[in-house]
């Protein structure tokens, strides 16, 4: 078997790719519903003047409606029917994961299997529908605030973008639906992962545009560039690290017949907290920024002090970023992970670590080498996250993809490639059955 299959992946190559016509009509899929979804963040909301907002968004870009704009492929700073972005559908179903480890009823609907899992999905929809409404209402009682943003102030302008950009937000939601089911990759994922590319080009002529008017050295442009190159591999080899737990189970015996005991092993990932840990602590530190925006000219010097205290390249940023940084790494490894819930499943399937008694003892040793491991893990996160802030205030280059934006862009980008792999393995299987098949008919 296992020749069989290195077989297959040393034969994976173009003329396999040409052949899989299946695996060429999901990309086209997931390019088209990406094409689609770029489109959108180009549709401007009714009743908004544009040279009034882009003004006012200058002013209130670097809060956190900066990074929503980053996320969102632009579309805040058009002020587009996408300017929610998928952001409440991603805080929706954390919510509904955190819910499912507090609530008694959701996390016996979790272990239900498929069932439990469409009804879970059923309420993260409606809690996405709840959180876009409440967000909407917010973003439009914040432009009727803004000076000569909108052009006629009032509940029919208000009731207009609540239903605009929640409906935008309901779409790409089914969207990325879509692209999971009948599309390559993660749908809500690329859909993220292709508003951060959009971006990319515009920032990089910025960037040589800064070193032709001699704003930045030369030898500083090419410092980032190769040091993105280092980052970008340091990450695709921390997030291909894994802790491999053995896992051995006994003979068995079916009729007269007794089978040998066989090993697997529990991967366990250096990282299995994702990005959620950085987007989590640059939001909660953006909020000071963005409420000071929001409340200027109102005398507030203690929030002006914050602020100013929490900017970008300030030591006490540093310091709560990689705090946050650490701190979520662990706590929602720990909502994704039960230790408890992998023992049960290994013992009630007669599976065990050599050494180490089945049940309570196990999922002890799973726990120890989980939390070794997390530790590796948040360092290595921290230190991606702190770099572009380290960059940004030593040299004062203007980086704008920081470390959530490349952990989101590397893994992606990984997991569409195993994605596709995974694909053409199955398409060359097929083929290799297929001409058996012939074979033992010729026969």
């Amino acid at each position: 078997m296992a020749s069989a299959a290195e077989q297959l992946a040393s034969n994976l190559n173009f003329s396999a790719f040409a052949k899989a016509e299946e695996l060429k009509k999901r990309i086209w899929f997931t390019l088209g519903a990406l094409l689609v979804y770029r489109l959108g963040t180009y549709i401007p909301m009714p009743g908004i003047n544009p040279e009034a907002f882009a003004q006012a968004f200058s002013q209130a870009q670097s809060g956190i409606i900066g990074m929503f704009n980053m996320f969102s492929g632009g579309a805040v700073e058009r002020m587009a029917i996408f300017a929610l972005g998928i952001m409440p559908y991603i805080s929706a179903s954390i919510i509904m994961q955190l819910m499912t480890t507090v609530v008694p009823s959701l996390e016996q609907m979790k272990k239900e299997g498929e069932q439990g899992r469409k009804v879970i999905n059923q309420y993260t929809r409606y809690g996405t529908v709840i959180l876009a409404a409440f967000q909407a209402y917010g973003i439009a009682v914040g432009l009727e605030g803004a000076a000569n943003v909108v052009s006629d102030p009032g509940w029919f302008f208000r009731a207009s973008t609540v239903i605009t950009l929640v409906g935008g937000t309901m779409f790409l939601m089914w969207l990325g639906e879509q692209i999971t089911a009948r599309g390559i990759g993660n749908g809500i994922s690329l859909i993220i992962f292709a508003g951060i590319v959009a971006g990319l080009p515009a920032a990089l002529v910025q960037t040589l545009e800064l070193g032709r008017q001699g704003s930045l050295a030369t030898w500083i442009i090419l410092a980032v560039l190769i040091l993105a190159v280092v980052v970008i591999a340091f990450i695709v080899f921390m997030e291909r690290a894994q802790r491999r737990l053995l896992i051995q189970y006994p003979k068995r015996q079916m009729g007269n017949r007794m089978f040998e005991g066989n090993s697997s092993f529990l991967p366990l990932k250096l990282n299995t907290a994702g990005v959620i840990p950085p987007i989590f602590a640059s939001s909660l530190l953006l909020v000071p920024a963005t409420l000071s925006g929001f409340g200027q000219g109102s005398g507030n010097e203690w929030m002006t002090y914050i602020t100013a205290a929490l900017g970008h390249g300030q030591p006490l940023f540093m310091v709560f970023y990689a705090a946050m940084i650490i701190f979520f790494c662990f706590f929602y490894t720990a909502i994704v992970f039960n230790p408890s819930d992998t023992a049960d499943n290994l013992k009630k399937h007669g599976g065990f670590i050599p050494g180490i008694r089945p049940g309570e003892r196990t999922a002890q040793y799973i726990d120890h080498v989980l939390t070794r491991i997390t530790v590796v893990g948040a360092l290595y996160i921290t230190v991606v996250c702190l770099l572009p802030e380290f960059l940004i205030s030593a040299t004062g280059v203007p980086f704008y993809f920081g470390g959530t934006s490349l952990l989101i862009v590397v893994s992606v980008t990984m997991d569409t490639v195993s994605q596709i792999q995974g694909h053409l393995l199955a398409h060359q299987y097929d083929g290799l059955v297929k001409k058996s098949k012939l074979r033992g008919k010729r026969r």
